[in-house]
């Protein structure tokens, strides 16, 4: 009671509404621009995950063309043993080179998170 006679007599009821109506506003619209960035993220990943699932169908199917081919000229199984040493030696390099392969693709992968739209959305303290 004591507390909104104060307010009243001091003029500051409107302004506390104002500041709770403003706040109320950048939160809600911070929640659409977090589901807008949500809703963009996700779609970027269905694509990649689509594009990725026709890729491996691709080379699956192209993989078995070329064991097909190698098989006729050169043996009954010596195409496919010759495609599968191909993944085994592409996989061994993989194992072998995997943590400068990790450390260069964590790096890239937070460079294009951070700057996904061209800018940063905070600046440090050293950019002002």
């Amino acid at each position: 009671m004591i507390k909104e006679t104060i307010l009243k007599l001091l003029k500051l009821d409107s302004l506390l509404d104002s500041l709770t109506g403003y706040f109320e506003g950048r939160i809600e619209l911070m929640k659409y621009e977090i589901k807008e960035d949500l809703a963009r993220g996700l779609a970027k990943v269905s694509l990649l995950m689509l594009g990725a699932l026709l890729f491996t169908f691709f080379l699956i199917f192209i993989s078995v063309a070329v064991a097909f081919k190698l098989s006729e000229s050169m043996g009954e199984f010596s195409g496919f043993g010759i495609v599968a040493g191909f993944y085994f030696v592409l996989l061994a390099i993989i194992i072998l080179l995997r943590n400068p392969i990790s450390k260069n693709l964590e790096k890239k992968l937070k460079n294009l998170i951070i700057h996904s739209d061209g800018t940063t959305r905070h600046r440090r303290s050293d950019q002002r």
